[in-house]
């Protein structure tokens, strides 16, 4: 029973949501019905501490969400992909956001040599960030600071995969955009950093990664 009230106070919750936003806006649902028109694709981390929403204070139609384990962009994840492609090509959002955060379990695991089950294949790709930066990140000896360092450099990486993306590439061809972002969330204050990652064409790429238009 103690189970069935927790999923019955989920619904009442929404209720009074309703209820309030009624309150502030009449007219709130009705223009939400209407039309899908988001400035932002957000590609954050599963953890329910993080909601892309919440603690940028936007509102519902305003982000287009992705999210998975640990903010990752692998290229053979359709999901991923299918997402970005509407994101960019049919809603043409101007901003892709990658989205990491400090306490990450997912990067954590990476850290260590425990099997988990499935989801260490998931892990596989970023234990290859760690590698990248490895002679760096050993140097590190308190070990809060080495993974809190992990996750800013696998947000980088994350960033740099997406730009590398014939999705994104064909984007700044065609439009000038959308901008790619690498921003951390810090769970223990609220606050979003900036890592200064932002990228809008191919002039950072190495060459090898450059992709020519059809």
């Amino acid at each position: 029973m103690k189970h069935l009230a927790a999923y019955q106070k989920l619904l009442a919750q929404n209720q009074e949501w309703v209820k309030k936003k009624n309150n502030e806006d009449k007219d709130f649902f009705e223009r939400l019905v209407k039309q899908q028109n988001p400035e932002f694709l957000w590609i954050g981390c599963s953890d329910s501490r993080v909601p892309a929403n919440q603690i940028t204070g936007t509102d519902p139609g305003e982000i287009f969400v992705h999210r998975n384990i640990a903010n990752m962009v692998v290229h053979t994840d359709m999901n991923m992909l299918s997402v970005l492609d509407y994101a960019v090509n049919v809603l043409e959002v101007n901003h892709v956001i990658v989205c990491g955060h400090y306490g990450c379990g997912g990067v954590r695991a990476a850290m260590g040599n425990q099997q988990f089950g499935l989801i260490d294949n998931w892990i596989r790709h970023i234990k290859n960030v760690y590698t990248k930066y490895q002679d760096e990140l050993d140097g590190i000896a308190d070990k809060t600071e080495r993974e809190r360092k992990f996750i800013e450099y696998n947000v980088i990486e994350q960033v740099f995969d997406l730009s590398t993306t014939s999705i994104i590439q064909n984007a700044w061809t065609k439009r000038n955009g959308p901008w790619v972002h690498g921003w951390v969330y810090d769970i223990a204050n609220g606050i979003i950093k900036d890592l200064k990652v932002s990228m809008n064409n191919q002039r950072e790429l190495p060459e090898v990664y450059k992709l020519k238009p059809h």
